[in-house]
């Protein structure tokens, strides 16, 4: 964009986030004048450090949602995408976190968004901690604490990599967002074995799912992952609502600046990267592992198949990695990514 346009986007980028959050704020006086209170939904997080320098990393949303559908049985019914985004966010809400025997107050974005690091000192593994907001009732929530002695840890894309979504086109996006029930979405033909066996062969490996997704579907995607049987991690999502200076925060930059900080965060840890050629996944991974060769022990890329290719609005290009000091490769589902993977030695057989 030329730099006498720039100025006049990032305004108008600016207006519209300050409508997206009158909006929110009136949809929230309108809630609490009906007698609904916030309350906040919890995302797995992950930590690491040891003793009085162990730390977390704390995820969660605060909403006023609508209430969920129940069966005859009096469990809960089948939940369809646009429950998610059809909850109210609470921005700027403050928020109570009791972890590792320590109390903080903090506070969450705009869009009700908590993404905050903590003091903490915990056992490696998975460790449980609560948060309220308002003084409501505790949510228990978990962080997985990455152990100092570990040096290998998995990163893996959601959209087309381990469940099919066909995301990029928008009303097969839409569709699967607000409509497709969680048990009508399907997994992608053996990643579930194969992070699976990458857990088990390796224990304590911490588990990242990085996506472009929003927030509102992460309880989905939580769903998702445990019916069908992939291993635990934490979530990285993203807000899909404007910013200071664009009219929807960028995927790209999402996925980069969150790989960065892993590599801050666990000098000591080599990534597997595991992604497909349905969006931008070669790019981003290729970047990062030009910037930390050290840091990457392989990065493996799911080709999607042609019906799923012409749903995504084609491939991305993958270029050409032959010369690369990081082991790369390519295939068209689970198991065809283990084997090389056991074949390499990235993964023990």
């Amino acid at each position: 964009m030329p730099e006498n346009d720039a100025a006049p986007a990032r305004k108008k980028a600016l207006w519209f986030a300050r409508l997206e959050y009158r909006l929110h704020a009136w949809r929230e006086r309108r809630a609490r004048a009906r007698g609904k209170l916030p309350t906040i939904t919890a995302f797995p997080g992950y930590g690491g450090g040891n003793g009085d320098s162990g730390w977390a990393r704390v995820l969660g949303r605060t909403m006023i949602v609508p209430p969920l559908p129940t069966a005859a049985s009096g469990e809960l019914a089948s939940v369809r995408g646009w429950r998610s985004f059809a909850a109210v966010p609470i921005g700027y809400a403050q928020v109570t976190v009791t972890i590792g025997g320590a109390t903080h107050e903090v506070v969450t974005d705009r869009g009700g968004v908590l993404d905050v690091m903590l003091p903490a000192s915990l056992e490696p593994g998975w460790q449980r901690f609560t948060m309220s907001v308002e003084g409501s009732d505790p949510v228990e929530s978990r962080v997985f604490v990455v152990a100092p002695e570990i040096r290998f840890g998995v990163v893996s894309d959601v959209d087309d990599t381990v469940m099919v979504t066909a995301l990029p086109r928008p009303l097969i996006a839409a569709w699967n967002s607000f409509v497709v029930d969680v048990h009508a979405r399907q997994p992608v033909a053996g990643m579930a074995v194969l992070l699976g066996k990458v857990a088990q062969s390796t224990p304590g490996t911490p588990m990242i799912y990085l996506s472009t997704g929003a927030w509102n579907v992460a309880p989905t995607l939580s769903q998702f992952l445990r019916r069908h049987l992939f291993p635990s991690g934490s979530l990285l999502l993203t807000d899909w609502g404007p910013t200071h200076d664009r009219w929807f925060r960028s995927g790209i930059a999402h996925k980069q600046e969150n790989l960065r900080r892993l590599a801050r965060e666990f000098p000591d840890v080599k990534w597997l990267l595991i992604g497909d050629d349905g969006q931008h996944d070669d790019a981003i991974y290729s970047e990062f592992a030009n910037e930390n060769p050290d840091k990457v022990a392989a990065v493996a890329i799911r080709r999607l198949s042609t019906a799923e290719a012409v749903l995504a609005g084609g491939r991305t290009a993958v270029n050409d990695h032959a010369a690369s000091r990081v082991p790369w490769l390519t295939e068209s589902d689970g198991a065809g990514l283990l084997e090389q993977l056991e074949s390499l030695g990235v993964i023990p057989r």
